[in-house]
């Protein structure tokens, strides 16, 4: 089965694995949507036609367009996770370096390959949710349960905001990456790569 939001995202919980498939439907097409016109473009109308639903499964699940691209945003960020976790069993413990460049390939990877994800990834390019739940926090929280042990460190205040950092730096830098070159401009990455390497150094060597 796709992997799903979190159920506090959605009005219903899908419960059968029919309709787990048709919501994986629903997204996929908000997904297409987004890439093809736009957030001001989308509407659930058409997100249902894109996935040959009915309009009602599409207000199953979803109150608005903006809980429908919230619940995207989730999706994508589960999917980063499920991607980290399955890097990390070919990399040796205690290899921070080859950890976060795991990292930042696999986020690379996704923004050039996974429908709405250049517009939205984690939900931190359209004002989705509520204003305090900053995706980067969302993403620092999973990145830090994810990688602690894996680094042989205590995941506490320390790790967290050397990892907040760390995320909020490439996060500029791979944008401005993508501004210059639609498919990521290699030198800045290599830039982006290096800080990171640098700055976390100081903490996890």
């Amino acid at each position: 089965m796709d992997l799903v939001p979190h159920p506090a995202s959605l009005r219903r919980a899908p419960v059968q694995q029919r309709s787990a498939e048709r919501l994986s439907r629903i997204l996929d097409s908000c997904a297409q949507l987004l890439d093809e016109g736009g957030y001001e473009a989308l509407s659930t109308r058409d997100v249902a036609g894109r996935a040959g639903v009915p309009i009602g499964s599409v207000y199953r699940f979803f109150g608005n367009k903006r809980a429908l691209v919230t619940a995207l945003a989730e999706r994508n960020l589960a999917r980063y996770a499920e991607r980290i976790t399955e890097r990390m069993t070919s990399i040796p413990e205690g290899d921070w370096r080859a950890a976060m460049d795991a990292v930042l390939d696999e986020y690379l990877a996704m923004k050039r390959t996974a429908p709405g994800f250049s517009l939205i990834d984690f939900g931190n390019q359209i004002p989705v949710g509520a204003p305090d739940a900053d995706p980067n926090h969302v993403l620092v929280e999973r990145l830090t349960g994810l990688l602690a042990g894996h680094l042989g460190r205590t995941p506490d205040a320390t790790l967290r905001r050397a990892f907040l950092v760390a995320v909020e730096s490439a996060d500029a830098l791979v944008r401005l990456a993508f501004r210059l070159d639609p498919a990521g401009d290699e030198g800045v990455i290599a830039e982006t790569r290096e800080l990171l390497h640098a700055y976390l150094a100081r903490v996890l060597d």
